[in-house]
């Protein structure tokens, strides 16, 4: 899906607003590009993380001729899923919270206790 197919969709789910309404995809993922260029990690609950990873210079190595070739660093977007998204695409239906069962936090152990 591109972008202009994701704005008509948003339009036909949601008939009571205008297109140029929807429009507003665009501002949202110029605000994560901003931030992005800033450094900044962005975090959709439900959906994932936007991120940036930082990659050093390093000697690389031509697969045709062999030769090594110098690579620059270079600054690359990271999209992380978050587990909501990830459980949908597996097939699995329900609430995360249906899902995931309340677990009490662990008791440290006292350093009198005897371990085993």
């Amino acid at each position: 899906m591109i972008k202009s197919e994701l704005i008509l969709r948003i339009a036909e789910q949601n008939p009571h607003l205008y297109a140029r309404d929807v429009e507003v995809v665009n501002t949202i993922l110029d605000t994560i590009t901003a931030a992005l260029e800033r450094g900044d990690r962005v975090e959709l609950r439900g959906c994932g993380a936007f991120s940036v990873k930082h990659r050093q210079a390093r000697q690389g190595c031509n697969p045709r001729s062999g030769a090594a070739v110098s690579v620059e660093a270079k600054t690359a977007p990271v999209f992380r899923s978050g587990k909501e998204m990830r459980l949908r695409l597996q097939g699995e239906t329900g609430g995360v919270a249906a899902r995931a069962p309340h677990r009490e936090p662990r008791q440290a152990a006292s350093p009198a206790s005897p371990e085993g």
